[in-house]
């Protein structure tokens, strides 16, 4: 039994050798642009007024809603069947029907949104120009989103990496030479991203060599229906989401204002865009290679288990250091109007990191082609959310928004952990947790004596504490290992 153990875990080192490797070449794309968005907030923040700024934040959730829906789920399903059309060497008919979905997508777009504009106007409380330049940022975002997503495919992780920090960088500049000089407020965001994102979809043309493998051929009545089968589930699995961690700003805009908005938005952006971009470090290098260890009849759930470990291993302590430290870090990070954001701040860290928990627990469905199950986990959880979003922010308020966002990220979670698959259950790490658990304790004696101090800057206490938590964690390791011996 010991030398099947021992056998089991040189396998799952192996498999996890090449994820270790990729996750090494996006990490500088994943770490800029965790240094970008904790840029982006005292920098907008001091350019823009709560309300300018509430507005941006609008304009993004309206964004990330069309993209959903016409454009985000033609990449993911193309990514989940590169490889299968790769093996048997027909990448250039399947890039070509992926090419022509999305281009139809775009077309069906406009004109649904020019026949019902009026209801989107309503809906979004948003006027028809704001409205305007939302639907033609999303031809270069919803571009960028497939070129992205086929640069995964083909596992090139450096071109990723390259092409995200110079995205991250050309934003941000020609967004603030925007604000200043052309005085449009949050819509100079926006214009930004266009010119930035425009420019990278051309440098994402030539880094995947699309044009080697697109030809312009009729497409593939087979290929169409399993990338809608894969598909269309993963765009309402994601409206679901969408609902869960966007509705918010919209009914916090229905009873607040945009005033309240733009404070959401700080407290968002120091949470959600940097914890995700760290902890997707991990996912976006793992899962292309999960697919290809499931695609070739190997067990993975032991690679999916040792994962999750990594990924609590950086994410908790994290969370509760961002909740411990929320007063100071919107005071470093956000111009002094936005304070008030730090209420939201433990309970936005605490639900991103249960969504990002469960892009391991959910993989199960991808992979055995059944994302009908997350479809559903996510739409019931949606209306959960959504219900709980209107009576928590009608009753409380601002910080309405964060309880409803923490209950509701927790529940699709933990959802995702009962409902099962056949051999691709979650294998909890309990040894892990265990130390992982064990590792706080002088974390949070250490915490009790620096915060009473005012010797030490709060983000160098942060640093500190973080050191302190992995020198107990590896020491516990080393315990552990000493008693087997």
């Amino acid at each position: 039994m010991l030398n099947n153990n021992k056998k089991s875990d040189k396998e799952v080192d192996e498999a996890l050798r090449p994820i270790f490797n990729d996750m090494l070449k996006y990490a500088p794309s994943k770490l800029f642009g965790i240094a970008g968005n904790a840029v982006i907030v005292p920098v907008y923040t001091n350019l823009l007024s709560p309300e300018q700024y509430g507005i941006y934040t609008i304009s993004l959730a309206v964004l990330s809603f069309l993209c959903i829906l016409f454009s985000d789920w033609v990449g993911l399903s193309g990514l989940r069947f590169f490889r299968q059309h790769q093996i048997q060497n027909g990448i250039s008919k399947y890039l070509s029907t992926l090419i022509m979905l999305l281009a139809a997508n775009i077309i069906s777009m406009f004109i649904i949104a020019y026949i019902f504009r009026n209801y989107f106007y309503e809906f979004f409380k948003i006027p028809s120009k704001l409205f305007l330049v939302i639907l033609i940022l999303i031809i270069p975002v919803a571009i960028r989103a497939l070129l992205f997503q086929i640069l995964r495919a083909q596992i090139k992780p450096i071109s990723f990496t390259i092409s995200t920090i110079i995205n991250q960088i050309l934003t941000i500049l020609i967004s603030v030479l925007v604000i200043k000089y052309l005085h449009l407020g949050g819509v100079s965001i926006l214009i930004g991203m266009f010119i930035s994102i425009g420019i990278i979809d051309v440098v994402l043309m030539y880094q995947s060599n699309i044009f080697s493998y697109f030809k312009c051929e009729r497409p593939r009545l087979d290929t169409l229906k399993t990338l809608f089968t894969y598909g269309v589930p993963i765009a309402v699995t994601s409206i679901s989401l969408w609902f869960i961690t966007q509705s918010n700003k919209f009914i916090l805009r229905h009873f607040n204002g945009f005033s309240d908005v733009g404070l959401y938005g700080v407290a968002y952006g120091l949470t959600f865009p940097i914890l995700m971009t760290l902890f997707a470090i991990i996912t976006i290098a793992a899962f292309p290679r999960i697919i290809n260890i499931y695609e070739d009849k190997k067990d993975v759930r032991p690679v999916i288990s040792k994962l999750t470990a990594y990924f609590m291993l950086i994410s908790f302590p994290l969370a509760v250091l961002s909740s411990l430290y929320s007063t100071e870090i919107v005071q470093i990070f956000a111009n002094a109007k936005f304070e008030k954001a730090a209420m939201l701040i433990p309970y936005f860290a605490f639900g991103a990191v249960f969504l990002s928990f469960a892009e391991y627990t959910t993989m199960q469905y991808h992979l055995a082609n059944k994302t009908y199950i997350n479809t559903i986990l996510k739409v019931i959880t949606g209306l959960i959310g959504l219900g709980l979003n209107y009576i928590l922010i009608k009753q409380y308020g601002i910080l309405g928004a964060g309880i409803a966002t923490l209950i509701t990220n927790f529940i699709y979670f933990f959802s995702s952990t009962l409902v099962v698959l056949p051999n691709l259950n979650w294998q909890i790490p309990y040894k892990e947790i265990f130390k992982i658990i064990l590792s706080f304790i002088p974390l949070y004696v250490i915490f009790l004596f620096l915060h009473n101090s005012n010797l030490i800057h709060p983000l160098l206490q942060i640093l500190l504490l973080l050191i302190v938590y992995y020198a107990s964690y590896y020491t516990l390791s080393f315990v552990k290992m000493s008693k087997i011996r």
